[in-house]
């Protein structure tokens, strides 16, 4: 592998992508997987990965698992050998998972997908796979089905073997031969039955010496009485083999035909487990697919090392070659800035070999011809002894071979020699670098290097944030600041003599004190403004939140406005109807009066009459101004009212929470659902604060009266559930229900009976068929509860 790759680790990412794939040629494709400079081909391999991590989000990944080479089997067959069961067998099992795979890609229909190409190209051959499966048992076993010949000989074995078997199993529970014998027992050797003859009686037992034991007791004989059952044994095991060899050659021959197709579907198989793999790995590293692009410009959101904890590592932001070619990191060491430049590098060869990196969304990898990395590591990832001359070694190869398709990583560029003739090394190598056009990054503790991003128009600064209380790197990249080195105040915190630390200060050169003293005011000032933008961020968020639950509360008051509206609506139709039905009640009177006029009772019946005109008239008038009469009720507090006490708001007949005690006007706050409102506190009932009730006789009155008008509300509903009820109970809230609709002039109501067994659907149609005040009935429609209502039209 490329140098620069193994000093990225590319080797350790390929190494993880090995472990994802099924089989040794997916392995080996991963092992050899290269990053490209072409950016058609790296955007084929990133669509190609990308499409099976969306596939794998949607249905599962598919399943690569006991997938085997099976080239060579296949080449010999069609060359006319004849393969063994084990190696037909893997046949099989390929085949098998050539079908899984064509089988899954249909089960994602509608997925349009750059894969779609290789998944329809797979031809699965499922005559041939049940062909072996029905065949083979096992590597080392032929099913008795394979042929009718196989079978009939099998079952010749059977009987011949059953009936040596029952010859010699006379012999051993013969007492005339048991006393020869070392076991009662049958057994085999060289593939004839035998039994176990003590070797002093051997001359006892007449047949064929097979076998002596390793202690040289037993000698295993072939009686002679079972030699010619044997023979037959013999011959037809022999009539076995030739008839496996026969059934393999033909299962051979006719998986030959096919051995083409097999292996172009097996190298698919293989390319596609690639891939799979790839999309795996994106999954574990929670990866995003990044915009490739070839100019040069890199783009890096929330962006991880792969190699690092996942839960521990701290996300960056990078960008070079953009508004900069070139980035100078410095901080103090340990602070992150050789991951940074490991981060930068990783990541690009990542997005060139096709493969998701762990960045964030919008991150942009550019497609470089060539990626240089000179990085001596002794502190973090993996350790490096290389020396100043291998520094220049290296340096002295990259400067020869960067162009402007090239990016440049360097880190501690100049360090081993002495700073002054480092620092101008660096500044040298950077120009040059420069002038070829090549994308940069560079790590370094130079204040010369830091001047010179400071004051050259292209090169910026960099700088990994350390947070000097607590000593600790916070591991943040922050671009466009210089960093510090902070060895004073490090070294001052873990307690060096403050006088010390202090001269040490005076011995920097003025021009570098300046230079610390600007980046130390920069950094501050930084700090600063990232405190003010997080509390304005604070800010906005509680304004976003406080102008959202203003709209919610003004939604909730509309909807509340329309539901009080409409309800008013109800009260005012049922006090019309009340109204319009006590005059027709009186005038029908008056008609009565007028013509019995000349009754000897007439002045009587009119003084009646007029009484009770005027009561009624006085209910009507009750009724057309309810709050007026729940005023007059005479009601007294029993206590002071205290903050928290629950109430009722007698006008609008809702009940609140107090929230402050009656002022000096004699109003009280009270919080009704989500409206804060003053009340007096005449208009004021104190409900009982455990069961909810009021809690005084007068309230009573109250309570009846509103009883008798939400009646009146109740009758002017068009549906009525009497789901969960018992026949007999939903029979009488349905004639309730019938009188309260027609007294109030519906002529269409819903009953709501529900499904279930169907018993109380059949109750109420029953009762409707029957019932007076009912023209006709159906069942509801969709959209209207179908068979669990019924729409009932009035007379």
């Amino acid at each position: 592998m490329n140098r620069n790759y193994k000093v990225l680790e590319l080797d350790k990412i390929l190494e993880l992508l090995v472990a994802e794939t099924s089989c040794d040629d997916a392995a080996a494709l991963a092992r050899s997987l290269e990053p490209s400079s072409d950016i058609m081909a790296a955007q084929r391999m990133m669509a190609d990965t990308s499409a099976a991590y969306l596939l794998m989000a949607r249905f599962g990944s598919p399943s690569f698992a006991h997938i085997k080479n099976i080239t060579d089997p296949l080449r010999r067959a069609q060359a006319g050998s004849s393969l063994s069961m084990r190696e037909l067998l893997e046949v099989a099992e390929t085949l098998r998972i050539i079908r899984s795979l064509y089988d899954w890609h249909n089960n994602c229909a509608g997925e349009g997908t750059c894969l779609d190409d290789r998944f329809n190209a797979l031809s699965p051959n499922k005559y041939i796979e049940e062909k072996i499966r029905g065949a083979i048992l096992s590597e080392d076993e032929m099913a008795d089905s394979a042929s009718p010949e196989l079978s009939h000989i099998r079952r010749k074995m059977r009987e011949a073997s059953s009936r040596v078997r029952e010859k010699l199993d006379k012999m051993t529970r013969s007492a005339e031969y048991q006393k020869y014998l070392q076991d009662p027992i049958v057994t085999i050797r060289s593939g004839r039955f035998v039994v176990p003859v003590k070797s002093e009686h051997r001359g006892e037992v007449a047949g064929l010496i097979h076998d002596t034991s390793s202690s040289g007791a037993t000698v295993f004989i072939e009686p002679i009485g079972v030699v010619e059952a044997n023979n037959e044994l013999r011959v037809l095991m022999s009539k076995e083999k030739a008839e496996i060899e026969r059934i393999l050659s033909a299962l051979s021959v006719e998986v030959g035909g096919f051995s083409e197709a097999i292996i172009e579907d097996y190298h698919l198989v293989v390319e596609l487990n690639f891939i799979f793999a790839k999309a795996r790995l994106a999954y574990k590293m929670k990866a995003v697919e990044p915009t490739l692009t070839e100019d040069g410009n890199i783009i890096l959101t929330k962006a991880r090392h792969p190699l690092l904890d996942p839960e521990t590592a701290v996300p960056i932001n990078v960008e070079l070659g953009g508004k900069f070619d070139t980035l100078v990191i410095t901080g103090p060491n340990t602070g992150g800035k050789t991951v940074t430049l490991k981060t930068i590098g990783l990541l690009t060869l990542m997005g060139m070999c096709g493969l998701m990196p762990p960045v964030g969304d919008g991150s942009v990898i550019s497609v470089f011809d060539e990626v240089h990395a000179d990085i001596g590591d002794e502190q973090s990832i993996e350790q490096s002894l290389s020396t100043f001359s291998a520094h220049m070694t290296n340096l002295i190869r990259i400067i020869d071979q960067a162009d402007n398709k090239s990016l440049v990583l360097m880190d501690e560029l100049g360090a081993g020699t002495d700073p002054v003739e480092g620092a101008a090394l660096a500044t040298a190598i950077l120009e040059r670098l420069r002038m070829k056009g090549a994308r940069i990054a560079a790590t370094t503790h130079y204040a010369e290097l830091k001047a010179y991003a400071i004051h050259t128009p292209g090169v910026e600064n960099g700088s990994c944030e350390f947070d000097v209380a607590t000593l600790r790197p916070t591991y943040r990249l922050l671009i466009g600041i210089p960093g510090r080195s902070n060895a004073f105040a490090i070294s001052e915190r873990l307690g060096m003599d403050a006088a010390l630390v202090e001269r040490a200060k005076q011995l920097v050169s003025s021009e570098s004190q300046r230079l610390e003293d600007v980046v130390m005011k920069l950094e501050e000032r930084r700090q600063s403004l990232e405190s003010q933008l997080e509390q304005a961020e604070h800010l906005r968020q509680t304004a976003q939140t406080a102008g959202q639950k203003a709209e919610q509360q003004l939604v909730e008051l509309e909807i509340m406005r329309e539901k009080e509206i409409e309800r008013a609506k109800v009260d005012a139709r049922r006090i019309i109807q009340r109204a319009r039905s006590e005059s027709e009640q009186l005038i029908n009177e008056l008609d009565t009066l007028r013509k019995e006029k000349n009754s000897a009772d007439f002045t009587q019946r009119a003084q009646d009459a007029k009484s009770r005109l005027r009561s009624r008239l006085r209910e009507v008038e009750d009724a057309i101004d309810p709050v007026l009469n729940k005023r007059k009720t005479e009601y007294k507090l029993p206590r002071e009212l205290m903050a928290g006490d629950e109430v009722l708001i007698v006008d609008i007949d809702k009940k609140g929470v107090v929230i402050s005690p009656t002022d000096g006007n004699g109003k009280v706050s009270v919080q009704a659902g989500i409206i804060k409102t003053r009340v007096g506190i005449d208009n004021l009932r104190l409900l009982n604060e455990q069961t909810g009730k009021k809690s005084t006789p007068q309230s009573a009155a109250v309570r009846t009266l509103k009883g008798d008008s939400s009646r009146g509300v109740r009758a002017l509903r068009t549906e009525l559930d009497i789901r969960g009820l018992m026949t007999d109970e939903g029979i009488l809230e349905l004639d309730r229900f019938l009188d309260d609709a027609v007294m109030t002039g519906i002529d269409l109501i819903t009953i709501i009976h529900g499904k279930g067994t169907g018993a109380l659907r059949v109750a109420v149609h029953q009762h409707l068929r029957k019932h007076p005040l009912v023209k006709s009935f159906r069942l509801g429609v969709f959209g209207e509860g179908e068979n669990g209502v019924t729409i009932v039209e009035l007379k």
